[in-house]
């Protein structure tokens, strides 16, 4: 049934495409991005469905033209249905109200209120604050203030000062750049995330022109946030199992 209605979905070629994505990369992300896409295609318009799991997400996938996923490495390859758009860095931020500039001492980051994103399956060990207590060679054990089950929930609690969070590279670029976030315990302090992000969608549209410009485009923003948010050569350099 699916496939049928993919199929449907190609012979008629609407001019909306839809793309399915998490809320945080739609909100901390895409959002103010897409304006320049319409600019640049106004006669393709775009519907952003939003979902939260992956069994979400292949639930409505035939109703979708375009998912962007969060995925282990080994479903990244590239192929006739999906491509591989970036991956990310995890390190700690928050607003500029809880730390105005980068701790001097590391051990100071036991004294600040710590966000949690709850644990999901297969999430790696970059986002638990043990792992990063031990990388910064601290004995005390972290000390839970929130816990959210959705990462853009934990930034835009970290937006309003209330702790520091565990943020990816891509979702909080802007925030950085516009000042609104900092990096607590400066630019040299990341962990490569253990998932990255790609594009996906059903093989009845291949060849659709809408779907190639938007991939295209979406492929070109996020090398751009990418290049520009590059981690100096001091970048931290850690082997990590599960904290």
């Amino acid at each position: 049934m699916s496939g049928l209605r993919q199929r449907s979905r190609s012979a008629a070629r609407p001019a909306r495409l839809r793309v399915g994505l998490s809320a945080a990369l739609a909100q901390h992300w895409l959002v103010r991005r897409l304006p320049e896409f319409s600019r640049r295609h106004p006669g393709i318009e775009i519907e952003l469905a939003i979902f939260t799991t992956r069994a979400q997400a292949e639930a409505r996938g035939g109703d979708l033209d375009l998912r962007i996923h969060w995925v282990k490495p080994e479903e990244a390859r590239n192929s006739s249905t999906q491509t591989l758009l970036f991956r990310e860095q995890i390190f700690p931020v928050c607003a500029p109200s809880i730390a105005k500039k980068p701790l001097r001492d590391p051990t100071k980051l036991t004294e600040l209120p710590l966000l949690y994103k709850s644990a999901e399956n297969g999430q790696g060990a970059e986002w638990e604050w043990s792992t990063w207590f031990r990388l910064l060679g601290l004995n005390a054990k972290p000390k839970p203030r929130l816990r959210f089950e959705e990462i853009g929930l934990a930034i835009a609690a970290a937006l309003e000062g209330g702790g520091v969070a565990l943020g990816r590279s891509l979702l909080v670029h802007d925030a950085l750049q516009d000042g609104r976030l900092v990096r607590p315990l400066g630019e040299g302090w990341a962990l490569p995330s253990s998932k990255v992000h790609l594009a996906r969608w059903p093989a009845a549209l291949s060849r659709d022109l809408r779907l190639q410009a938007f991939t295209a485009w979406l492929a070109a923003e996020t090398a751009k946030t990418v290049q520009l948010a590059q981690m100096p050569a001091r970048q931290t350099k850690l082997r990590v199992g599960k904290g």
